[in-house]
């Protein structure tokens, strides 16, 4: 877990109402934890906003390209069926509560995260299912700076706050 995994944790629990399970788990198929004769992989956070009744896959990262960052929504966009019933099977979460990507990341990377997301699902043969994942700053994560959504950037589309 990075340096900065501990801080969106940290910002995620203020909360009480967001229980959180980091380094969760989230494969295909029902099968142990890590068999790879499915795709799988371990969400930075599992967020359940129990006031909201929603569940957020907590992705955080500093990398300037976003690129393993985006290769990973692409992925789940590809499975965001199964991404759903997993959840469900595995992690308990009720059925048609939904579901979306939350993004940690750098303010100045905000623009390179909102071009890729905005790719997703435009290759031949592919399609758009994944909801707009939610984005909040690193800089606004820090305890500091616990801005939560008061006081988002403008390079974050109103849709992805």
């Amino acid at each position: 877990m990075t340096y900065y995994q501990d801080v969106v944790l940290e910002y995620l629990r203020v909360d009480r109402a967001v229980f959180v399970n980091p380094e969760c788990c989230i494969q295909v198929d029902a099968a142990p934890i890590g068999d790879s004769s499915s795709p799988y992989w371990y969400c930075d956070a599992l967020a359940v906003d129990l006031r909201a009744s929603a569940v957020y896959l907590c992705e955080v990262s500093y990398a300037k390209s976003l690129t393993a960052m985006l290769k990973r929504l692409a992925a789940w966009n590809h499975y965001w069926v199964e991404v759903q019933t997993a959840l469900v099977r595995d992690c308990a979460v009720p059925k048609g509560w939904p579901v979306r990507p939350w993004l940690f990341i750098p303010e100045a990377f905000v623009p390179t995260a909102v071009e890729g997301i905005r790719r997703l699902g435009t290759h031949p043969g592919e399609t758009r299912v994944i909801p707009e994942p939610r984005i909040t700053t690193l800089e606004s994560a820090v305890p500091w700076n616990h801005r939560r959504d008061l006081d988002k950037p403008a390079s974050i589309p109103a849709e992805m706050r």
